[in-house]
C-alpha cells in the first residue's frame, strides 16, 4: 500500500478518516507485533503508516478546530 499524499487525505470526510486511523492504527499494530516475532520483512512501512497515522490525526484536528 502506497503512501498516500496530504492532498488525497484532504479529499476524504471525516468519517472517512476515522475509519483510515483505525484501519492504519489496525495496521500499526499488526506491524510491531510481526517486528516482534521477527516476521516483518519491510521495516520502513512502520514509518510509513506512522507518518500516514499523522496526516490523518492532524487532518480531522484541523476539521474540529475550524468548526
Amino acid at each position: 500500500m502506497p503512501q498516500t499524499k496530504i492532498t488525497e487525505l484532504r479529499e476524504l470526510s471525516s468519517d472517512e478518516l476515522q475509519t483510515r486511523l483505525r484501519d492504519l492504527k489496525q495496521e500499526a499494530l499488526n506491524l510491531r507485533l510481526q517486528q516482534a516475532t521477527g516476521q516483518l520483512e519491510n521495516t520502513a512501512r512502520r514509518r510509513h503508516v506512522r507518518r500516514e497515522v499523522a496526516r490523518v490525526m492532524t487532518l480531522l484536528t484541523e476539521r474540529k478546530s475550524a468548526s
